[in-house]
């Protein structure tokens, strides 16, 4: 974190220059200006008292360009009509759009808003402040703000405090002033007021500084009351002499105490989340073949929707002979994120129905992220490609006589952990294990080895499509899967055609293994093992005698942890309603170079390091408040 908050006592500064002669021919060019704009004259001036006006003039040495002043540029206390603030030439000009208040102290914080107008040096953490009344505020408090689940900075979002300390004034009251977390998370409010406050970080989407449902947040659990630390410092001042050997030194002159102040608190750290919500609604039906549709939903379903078949609205009397009641003719499948559902229609004149109209109920959610039943009318439409009679006919003979088509995971380093899949593109209805047959390479002849099948239910209303063969497949061995024709069916009546596959399983030298051993153990912890993306690869919940992750591929990773505090086997993220935080998260502080056939093993001492120091530099990223 930047040291900004020490505000008084001595200050040495010194300045090396040096220069050295250029014997180039022809003019050689100056150097390049490294130097930010300076301010030369504002109204107000700094730290002006009884100001009542609406324009604010700020002029600079040199032409100066803004920056994206409505994301960069903050005013505190907040104003509901943002100010217009542009640059002209050397001049910053800003209109307020709205009255200032009484005896309030004003800050605008232009961050690094300000920018000369040819190399873009950028003017630093500058701002102006200045009071309506006959003083001025002058306490600071610093801080960082790191996202929960992963450490990184938190860019671009509002900091805000409020006097008042309830719970609800963070979605009823506007910030009684504010600041913006920079590329490293960090963040200062300026010229408050001696008191206590309640400290929030701001995903403010809707820019009115309250809290609304679904922007993420940061809370402080206690209040905060800033104040200026004074530390008495002992310090010794040098002077320069030349000894008798003309050779320059140093010595101690003097020693002296000074007096220092410091804006405190100036150590906070935030921890923003998103809370596990989700608007939940109906988003589309897709029919794209005539045998099946998919209906797609913004979140996940506890349970899966309820269909009543409608027949058309201009068909009420039920005079279409040509309607079929589809829900009793077709499987369900659920995607594993559960807001997918394809229904495959096994009756042909259900398939042959270009629009098949239903009724469904289902869980949508409200404003407030409530569940309630909802009944929707649908319509999954299949819009057949143009075409004459004679090729539709002939597209059809093609699809009959396609035969069921049928993948499998067999491969050139099939992993020692991996299950042998078959896999079709279609429902599945039958198979026929004799007609499957496993082999093992046994010096030069194959030899015929026992398996089981298991992924098919008998009268499952549900599809199958994967059929998962269990063997005992050892390292370094040889395989090949042979599926006759016709032994694998599916439900419109398909089969396969004779297929071969071959693999060979890695050997055990090929792997790495990591055995992971906690410093001040705790049942509760999850270690995580990341790739060099921050992305998990495996998780195993701590043991006393180390979480031993087998079967890695020799490369980087790293390592987080969490404190499952709920005991759900997964980090949970903050609620505000519930004043909950997330989830505490620890990284291990260096890389992890694993090697081919090597035993590793790490103490992870989580509480060692502070948090704010234990992310690898090559995992830290910035995460901008934009980004969910």
């Amino acid at each position: 974190m930047k040291s900004w908050q020490k505000i008084g006592g001595l200050v040495i500064p010194l300045i090396a220059m040096c220069a050295c002669a250029n014997r180039g021919i022809g003019p050689q060019g100056g150097p390049v200006d490294s130097i930010p704009p300076v301010l030369v004259q504002s109204t107000p001036i700094d730290g002006a008292l009884n100001f009542h006006d609406k324009h604010i003039d700020l002029l600079f040495d040199e032409y100066i360009q803004l920056t994206n002043p409505a994301e960069n540029v903050v005013m505190s206390p907040p104003q509901q009509r943002p100010p217009e603030i542009k640059a002209i030439g050397k001049k910053i000009r800003i209109d307020l759009a709205e009255p200032l208040r009484d005896s309030t102290t004003y800050t605008i914080d232009f961050g690094a808003a300000i920018v000369d107008n040819n190399e873009r040096n950028a003017l630093e953490n500058f701002s102006l402040s200045f009071s309506t009344g006959d003083n001025i505020d002058s306490l600071e408090i610093y801080g960082q703000v790191i996202h929960a689940e992963d450490l990184n900075p938190v860019s671009g979002l509002t900091i805000g405090i409020h006097e008042n300390i309830e719970d609800s004034a963070l979605e009823t009251i506007p910030f009684t002033r504010i600041g913006r977390t920079n590329e490293e998370g960090e963040f200062v409010i300026r010229n408050i007021k001696q008191g206590s406050y309640r400290l929030y970080a701001l995903q403010d989407v809707s820019r009115d500084y309250l809290y609304q449902p679904g922007e993420g947040l940061a809370f402080d659990e206690d209040t905060i009351t800033p104040y200026i630390n004074i530390r008495i410092e002992t310090d010794t001042i040098w002077a320069d002499s030349i000894g008798a050997d003309s050779t320059l030194y140093r010595y101690a002159d003097s020693v002296y105490t000074a007096e220092y102040y410091y804006y405190e608190p100036s150590d906070i750290v935030l921890y923003f989340f998103h809370e596990d919500k989700h608007r939940t609604y109906f988003q589309r039906a897709d029919r794209k073949e005539a045998h099946r549709f998919t209906l797609l939903f913004s979140a996940p379903q506890a349970q899966e929707p309820m269909l009543l078949p409608l027949r058309l609205e201009n068909d009420s009397l039920g005079t279409d002979t040509n309607w079929v009641d589809f829900t009793q003719y077709c499987l369900l499948q659920t995607s594993l994120t559960r807001d997918t559902f394809t229904y495959w229609l096994t009756d042909s004149v259900a398939i042959k129905m270009d629009t098949i109209r239903f009724a469904m109920r289902y869980q949508k959610s409200d404003s407030l992220y409530q569940l309630h039943t909802q009944t929707d009318t649908v319509m999954a439409i299949y819009r057949a490609p143009r075409m004459s009679d004679k090729a539709r006919e002939a597209q059809a003979r093609k699809q009959k006589q396609e035969p069921l088509h049928i993948s499998c995971n067999a491969r050139k380093g099939f992993e020692v952990y991996d299950t042998l899949a078959i896999t079709s593109a279609t429902p599945l209805r039958k198979y026929i294990k004799d007609s499957i047959h496993l082999q093992h390479k046994v010096d030069t002849t194959w030899q015929d080895m026992p398996f089981e099948i298991i992924g098919m239910e008998a009268n499952s209303t549900y599809t199958q499509r994967k059929l998962q063969l269990l063997a005992k497949l050892q390292p370094n061995e040889t395989y090949q899967l042979l599926v006759d024709s016709a032994a694998i069916w599916d439900i419109y009546g398909k089969c396969n055609n004779e297929e071969e596959y071959s693999m060979q399983v890695r050997s055990l030298e090929e792997y790495a293994s990591l055995n992971v051993k906690l410093e001040d153990f705790t049942p509760q912890a999850y270690i995580v093992l990341l790739d060099d993306k921050d992305r998990p690869v495996k998780q195993m919940q701590a043991n006393v005698n180390g979480c031993k992750f087998e079967y890695l591929m020799p490369k980087t990773y790293y390592l987080r942890m969490f404190i499952d505090s709920n005991g759900d086997g997964k980090w949970t993220t903050g609620d505000w309603m519930s004043k909950r935080q997330p989830e505490a998260v620890y990284y291990f502080p260096k890389k992890l170079n694993l090697r081919a056939n090597w035993d590793f093993e790490e103490t992870f001492s989580w509480k060692s390091i502070p948090v704010l120091e234990q992310k690898p530099r090559a995992l830290r990223k910035e995460s901008n408040s934009k980004k969910k």
